[in-house]
């Protein structure tokens, strides 16, 4: 077995990636919802393509899946991409497709201090070696933080900069094999022009320049829906960027919000969906709900479209 690996818990319905082999025969499995359980090597089984054909979910043979078709359908872009040197060891490339030149800088953040590990100008049609990493030490790769600046050869439309701080998770990652632009090898590939949305530096400049005597109105709470859906990727586009913790955190926040609207809006009762799991959303969802005064009472949903994968919350 290998950290990448698709992997079955013989006893239970869980599956997921192995992120992480510890000496004893121990693993770390990261399953769909993002949350990791331990292991051992004797409690689970690799699942092939045949497997998977037996057990229903249609995979006859491996096919790229849906981030891979997209990094295909989608080769305008700059792209980070990490292309093996053998069984353990990739090389990290910056891989500018975009049709225009940028100049660049890559950091490792490490909390409050980083580390810049390439810097420079990258021409449209070209690529750059970023740095080498292990799988082996998946776990402990620290956040990037990159920073592209466009350069404009001759008077034409603005662009305005963008920055983008990525942090693998290894269902995400793993799931992201594609060829590479421009270098044309097999790897795992993120196009990170895809999904950023440019900083609007005019609307940012008017409203710090506002007057700040101007009143500012009610906050005007909008009515949820009756049933708030907290799984990650009906949250962001960009889940497959962020940590386990940036994923409970955006959860948490959505969950908030959701129920400070619904008390203000005069709604009886709303339902969070949060999944099953190993229960982490589902318990720091319970303990907001103990401390707050304006809740008659909550349960574990029984609807059968939920299962207990959710919680009914009635409001006084």
């Amino acid at each position: 077995m290998n950290i990448g690996d698709k992997v079955r818990l013989l006893h239970g319905n869980e599956q997921g990636i192995i992120t992480k082999i510890s000496s004893g025969g121990r693993i770390e499995i990261e399953i769909e919802d993002g949350f990791r359980i331990p292991a051992m090597k004797s409690e689970v089984v690799i699942i092939h393509s045949a497997e998977r054909q037996y057990f229903g979910d249609g995979v006859v043979e491996e096919k790229p899946t849906i981030a891979t078709k997209n990094v295909i359908k989608s080769a305008d872009g700059v792209f980070l991409c990490y292309l093996p040197l053998n069984d353990k060891d990739h090389s990290i490339y910056l891989s500018n497709n975009a049709g225009k030149s940028y100049l660049y800088m890559v950091s490792e953040v490490f909390g409050d201090n980083s580390r810049t590990v390439s810097a420079g100008t990258i021409n449209s049609g070209s690529y750059v070696k970023l740095d080498e990493k292990s799988i082996a030490n998946f776990e402990e790769w620290p956040t990037l933080h990159l920073q592209m600046i466009p350069i404009n050869l001759r008077t034409e439309k603005t662009h305005t900069p963008f920055e983008k701080r990525v942090k693998f998770k290894a269902s995400a990652f793993f799931k992201s094999k594609g060829k590479a632009p421009l270098l044309g090898k097999d790897g795992y590939v993120f196009n990170l022009t895809q999904t950023t949305k440019d900083l609007d530096i005019k609307a940012l400049n008017e409203d710090l320049n506002s007057d700040k005597k101007t009143p500012t109105k009610p906050h005007q709470f909008e009515r949820p829906a009756q049933s708030v859906d907290l799984h990650i990727e009906k949250l962001t586009k960009d889940h497959q960027f962020m940590s386990n913790s940036e994923m409970l955190k955006l959860q948490l926040e959505t969950f908030e919000k959701s129920l400070d609207a619904a008390i203000a809006t005069g709604m009886d009762e709303i339902s969070f969906v949060h999944g099953i799991g190993n229960g982490v959303l589902r318990k720091e969802i319970h303990k907001a709900l103990s401390q707050m005064k304006n809740i008659k009472y909550f349960q574990d949903s029984q609807q059968s479209r939920f299962g207990y994968g959710a919680t009914l919350v009635r409001i006084k």
